[in-house]
């Protein structure tokens, strides 16, 4: 049976209107909220996972430091985050987006503060764009995307220059060996410079400290 193509580009086209409204009300909700700190992690992290303890323990840090902390708002990592955010006394955001398998939004979102997103490229507009830095705990592909988008950012000075924390040197360590030995050494694809970019760290304190000692020579200031 052969599509009718008019009738799909149709269809295309009003969905630009829902991804406009996305933005606005993403923009108008997130603009009043202040610095925030985003955390990456695995939606599949159980509570008994010291991963997990982790995201709470650097959420805590960065809210009494004066952050607020943003996750995608769902379960595991995400939910740590939030947890920790407001154990500290910070704003507890969620970008929430519906997924199939896992995602659901966690308790622990400040109800002002939950936002709900049809289009993954629409929430990571708002990650990027409202983070005055990023604390990346271990993930999957999703977590991937988030880190290396935001890396990709900053490389190429499309947005300003932002604290990219990993925590947890035995998952990552692997994975940036072969950025430094095969990426750059090998076949030339990044600069030298570029290894600057991210700091891979242990413990919450760690984290939390590069990001305060970051911002005594930086401005907060928004993105793009």
């Amino acid at each position: 049976m052969q599509k009718d193509w008019t009738e799909i580009k149709t269809n295309d086209s009003w969905a630009i209107f829902k991804i406009m409204s996305e933005f606005v009300e993403g923009y108008e909700r997130m603009a009043k909220i202040g610095p925030c700190i985003s955390v990456f992690g695995s939606a599949r992290t159980k509570e008994d996972n010291k991963y997990y303890q982790m995201a709470i323990d650097v959420s805590e840090k960065l809210a009494k430091a004066g952050y607020g902390v943003i996750t995608g708002g769902g379960p595991g990592v995400m939910e740590a985050g939030n947890k920790g955010a407001q154990q500290g006394g910070g704003k507890s955001v969620g970008l929430n987006i519906d997924l199939p398998f896992e995602q659901n939004h966690n308790p622990y979102i400040d109800q002002e503060h939950n936002l709900e997103f049809d289009y993954f490229f629409v929430r990571k507009v708002i990650f990027v764009k409202y983070s005055q830095g990023f604390v990346v705990l271990p993930g999957g592909f999703g977590t991937m995307d988030e880190m290396f988008e935001a890396l990709t950012l900053i490389q190429t000075k499309k947005i300003n220059k932002r604290p990219v924390v990993l925590i947890g040197r035995e998952y990552w360590a692997g994975l940036f060996e072969w950025v430094e030995k095969v990426m750059l050494n090998l076949e030339n694809n990044i600069s030298a410079a570029d290894l600057n970019l991210y700091r891979i760290v242990d413990t919450a304190e760690e984290a939390v400290q590069y990001i305060e000692d970051f911002y005594k020579n930086h401005e907060l200031s928004p993105n793009f």
